[in-house]
């Protein structure tokens, strides 16, 4: 060893700052020496460093722990007072020394060495650094989050370290540019799995005399911030471990810890970036459809509740491939209810309690996603999700309108527009009953804005003599109002009276019809809107009046029913006395000579009352009195200020070319039929022109027999299209193609012409030559454009 004096003077000033007795700790003066030093001679800074680091591992290696912790302090405070450019030099001693700490066996050690590594992790160096890595603080910080250590206070206490160092790794690699990418998978995949440990952990509540926060409040700060500070192009890789953890801990299934995740996600993330995150969960629900019902419930649990805290723009620029990936996997969830099972090749068994329960989530998760939308896009989203359901029947939340439960909308003109009505109304003469219920709970949950539905829900089966204790919600209705209904009040009326005359329409349909009538007279309605109403009334009674082999006694009787509890509704609303008396006494002579009539009798809510509704043999005695008279209320409205003119005209309307293409069995054969109809994707010519010979022929002949060959052909046409094979399908569009063609080149002969002779005509006695298409023409370089 060499003398005192001869050592270099950094060395000296170095040993000075160690005491002989460790517990005396660092020798303050002489560490204001050091430091001074240091600020005069930077060149000699990383000497220093690699001196004391020097020192560092012999104290270690001889476990003298004391002279260690004096190390670290005096390293802590060069790096806090140093800023120079050579600060470089000095960090990598300084790290190599927090290294050698943290791969101690000691406890004590590493913690000591995870809070230097904190305090150099919020400085702000002046240089960047080219070459240095943070690969093995990552692995070792991940490592510590995960300590099993017996003793619990320890075992805390050495997790709360990891987290700071791996919190500490993140606030020093993206201040830095020039720093190894953090945000790399190989990363990623430590440090959130990590935190992700500690947030779930419910053992550790912290040592309350030693730390203010448990391990889990560090950890979702730590994670807050991680995700704060996440680019755009780093989102997936920040997301993509959190659903791996997920899935290996089957952490989805409880559904509590998995909410809260995403949760924590969706508020930390900058707010343009939430759609990726409703990107990587659709694809990671898409990557489980073959999972348990439990797995895919959870994720679509957690979906919901990301889009309700992402009110706006949280489905991003892919609106439609949100709902078409949730309805394939409603349609996928019916599916393995009616098979039992998943996946048949695992034997992935499932029951129908857990896909119906998934059923309902992904219906709600739909309601949730469509009201983020803007309101000028949720009528073609549900125009969307009713074209891609095409039988309800199958299951009945098939048919459920959550997807309109929260569409409030103060424009009705927003809220319905043709585009969206016009197929909405067509739908509703379609044979299959229940999607036609299904179209009337649409309409009714988007014509309710004031939640007035479920109050008229008793006045459908019972007639009140005073509705002033349903406490209806009503506003003055607006001029938007006046010009929806002006534009489209008499389509909804057309079509309202035509699903009246539907044969298999049961007691369900009849009350549906007159909540939709009573919102649109507590909604919608003007003096005119109310006039036309009244007239609709009057005219369903006609209807039930004629002998229409279609309906039934019971279809008569409902519709009676019916037009007899919404009148009585509507002379309440209007307030005119005398229109309330007349409707009144009919009502109480109903109920004394034809009891059935009335929906107290023909909507029987109770079975066990009365299993079957009072239907009389015939209603050839219903005349006179117990009728609603047309002169008699028209006398009075007009007599109280209303224009009656168009009450004094019959409402008849008639059933369309439209109406007849409308009324199929179903949405999905709608669609497959015009798709057949339609040139551009028939198969083959000659079908097509038969299907439109037979439709023709319909139209012009109502015969039975016609009908019957008309369905057969629909039906053959429907199957083809479901059932055949694809080889099948591509021949048929080949000879499409190819017939095509050859009418195409028809087209080019008739319509080609010889060029002009130079003479005006040809030569006598030439045979005419075969003229050059003009698209095999050369024409000169100079005549071309």
């Amino acid at each position: 060893l060499l003398p005192l004096s001869l050592l270099p003077r950094y060395k000296r000033l170095v040993d000075n700052i160690f005491p002989e007795d460790p517990e005396d700790g660092l020798v303050k003066v002489n560490m204001e020496k050091l430091t001074f030093y240091a600020l005069s001679a930077p060149e000699k800074l990383d000497r220093i460093g690699a001196y004391l680091s020097e020192r560092l591992s012999r104290d270690v290696a001889r476990h003298r722990y004391g002279y260690v912790c004096i190390a670290m302090e005096a390293l802590d405070q060069l790096l806090m007072a140093c800023h120079c450019q050579s600060i470089n030099l000095f960090v990598e001693s300084f790290l190599t020394m927090v290294r050698k700490l943290l791969e101690a066996d000691k406890p004590n050690l590493q913690i000591l060495g995870t809070n230097s590594f904190v305090k150099f992790a919020n400085i702000e160096e002046d240089t960047a650094s080219y070459h240095r890595s943070y690969d093995f603080f990552v692995s070792r910080f991940s490592e510590m989050c995960h300590s099993s250590y017996e003793d619990p206070d320890v075992r805390t206490k050495i997790r709360m370290a990891g987290i700071r160092g791996l919190q500490g790794v993140v606030r020093k690699t993206v201040r830095d540019e020039l720093q190894a990418n953090i945000w790399e998978r190989q990363h990623m995949d430590k440090i959130v799995p990590s935190l992700l440990f500690n947030l779930q952990d419910p053992t550790d509540s912290g040592s309350p005399g030693c730390e203010k926060e448990s391990p889990a409040e560090l950890t979702e700060r730590c994670f807050r911030e991680l995700l704060g500070r996440a680019a755009y192009g780093n989102i997936k890789n920040a997301i993509k471990p959190v659903l791996m953890h997920l899935d290996n801990h089957s952490l989805w299934e409880g559904k509590s810890f998995a909410v809260r995740c995403f949760k924590i996600i969706m508020y930390s993330i900058q707010s343009q970036h939430s759609h990726l995150v409703i990107q990587q969960l659709l694809g990671h629900l898409d990557a489980n459809s073959k999972s348990s019902a439990t797995v895919r419930a959870g994720i679509v649990e957690v979906l919901s509740e990301a889009a309700v805290i992402e009110a706006s723009g949280s489905v991003g620029p892919t609106v439609l491939e949100v709902f078409n990936t949730l309805l394939k996997q409603l349609r996928l969830s019916v599916d393995y209810e009616l098979t039992g099972s998943c996946d048949p090749y695992c034997n992935n068994k499932t029951t129908t309690d857990q896909e119906r329960q998934l059923q309902e989530a992904v219906i709600k998760t739909i309601g949730s996603f469509a009201n983020t939308l803007p309101i000028y896009q949720r009528a073609e989203v549900m125009l969307f999700i009713m074209g891609k359901i095409p039988v309800p029947g199958i299951y009945p939340a098939l048919g459920s309108p959550i997807v309109t439960e929260r569409y409030e909308s103060s424009n009705m003109l927003a809220a319905l527009p043709s585009s969206f009505l016009e197929p909405l109304l067509s739908f509703t003469l379609m044979e299959d009953p229940e999607i036609r219920l299904l179209v009337l709970s649409i309409l009714i949950s988007l014509i309710d804005r004031h939640q007035n539905t479920h109050k008229f829900t008793f006045l459908r089966s019972v007639i009140l003599s005073d509705i002033s204790v349903l406490k209806l919600k009503v506003d003055k209705c607006s001029r938007q109002d006046n010009l929806f209904m002006k534009k489209h009040g008499q389509r909804l009326y057309r079509h309202i009276f035509l699903t009246c005359s539907e044969e298999n329409s049961g007691r369900s349909h009849y009350q549906a019809l007159y909540t939709l009538l009573a919102l649109l007279s507590v909604e919608l309605a003007n003096e005119e809107v109310v006039v036309d109403l009244i007239r609709l009334a009057l005219a369903l009674q006609d209807l039930a009046l004629a002998n229409d082999e279609r309906l039934s006694l019971y279809n008569r009787c409902a519709v009676h029913a019916l037009s007899a509890a919404y009148l009585s509704l509507i002379s309440q609303l209007t307030t005119v006395p005398a229109f309330c008396q007349h409707i009144q006494e009919v009502i109480e002579l109903r109920q004394k000579e034809v009891p059935y009539l009335l929906p107290e009798d023909i909507f029987i809510e109770n079975p066990r009352i009365m299993c079957v509704p009072r239907v009389p043999e015939s209603l050839e005695q219903v005349e006179g009195e117990v009728l609603f008279q047309q002169f008699q209320i028209a006398e009075v409205l007009g007599g109280s200020g209303y224009n009656i003119e168009i009450l004094n005209t019959p409402f008849t309307p008639q059933i369309t070319d439209e109406d007849r293409l409308s009324k199929r069995k179903s949405i999905g054969d709608t669609i497959s039929l015009q798709m057949d109809m339609d040139p551009r994707y028939s198969p083959e010519r000659e079908q097509v022109d038969c299907v439109c010979v037979v439709s023709e022929a319909r139209i012009q002949s109502d015969h039975v027999n016609g009908e019957e060959q008309e369905r057969e052909k629909r039906r053959l046409v429907v199957e083809r299209f479901q059932t055949a094979p694809f080889e099948e399908i591509a021949a048929h569009c080949g000879a499409k193609s190819s017939l095509l063609q050859s009418k195409l080149d028809q087209i080019f002969e008739l319509t080609i012409r010889p060029p002009p002779s130079p003479s005006g005509s040809a030569s006598q006695g030439q045979t005419p030559t075969r003229s050059v298409p003009v698209y095999e023409m050369k024409f000169p370089d100079l005549c071309v454009y």
